[in-house]
């Protein structure tokens, strides 16, 4: 009896040992990401959003953001590598693309119009009283700077003849330039327009009532990069749709990243800026041929071979397709967060 117990003890002991020292079997490996986008401001807040929520965990992703200042400047990064994916205005793809980087790609789109607002203070309450002033803008080439001149041409203004632009580098710093004296007026987006007419400055052109088409906010690829990692892209996208989910239905949520990433915490402000702005952003990431086609004739005025490129050419809505087509948005959509 004392043998048999002996040998099932060293049989258990056999078995334990094996289980220790066998090889645990590894996870499979995050996929990692390095994606930009253009602007602090809440039409590019589903990274952060994402980030905050877990998003990018559920789906094994490893994302970092870097924020680079006007989409000029970050097809420019993009296009030397530093990225795989890009938050951003469309005119800077647009130009590149039209000049040769046929690399880029659109692959979903947040705002097809044109929200930013211009603000000043006492003495500038109409377009008019804009000329001779100093405008301060993200950056030139910037959808701030697009803004703007579109804005100002419906009063018969041109940059240049009736009013100059200054460079800041981003909204914050545009109202901090306009609150110092540097500038006149600011083009800024939401919720910075908000924070600044709680300051006591005045609209002077308020932009969502322009509707002015244009792709202000997109997702845009590497046709190479989506060549070699389709599913990595794909699960991607998947997380930007239930991060679009959230910015749309969780206020509250979305207030928490906005002041913590905006250093926003004022309920009304918030209040004002996402009311006016959440009415322009698209719930399933779609693109619309019309904002792109407003920048290629934009373009097309300093550099006519954008007159022979078709939207088309621009585009590739193989991931929001297929997330429309598996029903994967009328899942994500029916769902309680």
């Amino acid at each position: 009896m004392k043998l048999k117990l002996s040998k099932v003890a060293l049989r258990c002991f056999s078995v334990l040992v094996a289980l220790v020292l066998a090889p645990v079997p590894k996870l499979a490996a995050a996929e990692k990401i390095v994606g930009i986008h253009s602007a602090r401001v809440m039409s590019q807040s589903m990274p952060w959003i994402a980030q905050e929520a877990g998003v990018f965990q559920k789906y094994n992703l490893d994302f970092r953001l870097v924020y680079v200042a006007s989409s000029g400047m970050v097809t420019a990064a993009m296009l030397g590598g530093d990225a795989d994916i890009s938050l951003t205005g469309g005119v800077g793809n647009v130009r590149a693309y039209v000049q040769g980087a046929t690399d880029l790609v659109f692959i979903g789109g947040v705002k097809n119009v044109m929200t930013q607002s211009i603000v000043a203070g006492k003495g500038i309450n109409r377009p008019e009283d804009l000329k001779g002033k100093k405008i301060g803008v993200s950056r030139i080439g910037s959808n701030t700077h697009y803004f703007t001149i579109q804005a100002l041409r419906r009063s018969g203004m041109e940059p240049g003849r009736d009013f100059s632009f200054i460079q800041t580098g981003g909204d914050p710093e545009t109202l901090a330039a306009l609150i110092g004296g540097g500038i006149d007026a600011a083009t800024i987006t939401a919720p910075t327009d908000a924070v600044a007419i709680a300051k006591g400055y005045r609209y002077v052109v308020y932009g969502p009532d322009l509707r002015i088409p244009y792709t202000a906010t997109c997702f845009v690829g590497l046709r190479s990069v989506i060549a070699k990692r389709p599913q990595a892209i794909g699960q991607f996208m998947r997380a930007m749709a239930e991060a679009a989910k959230i910015l749309h239905t969780d206020k509250e949520f979305v207030y928490k990243v906005l002041g913590k990433h905006l250093r926003v915490t004022d309920r009304k402000i918030l209040d004002s800026a996402y009311n006016a702005e959440i009415k322009a952003l698209e719930p399933r990431l779609m693109i619309k041929d019309e904002a792109i086609q407003a920048i290629l004739e934009e373009v097309s005025q300093v550099d006519p071979r954008a007159k022979k490129v078709k939207v088309q050419d621009l585009i590739d809505l193989r991931y929001v397709e297929e997330m429309e087509k598996s029903g994967f948005f009328d899942k994500l959509w029916a769902a309680k967060r």
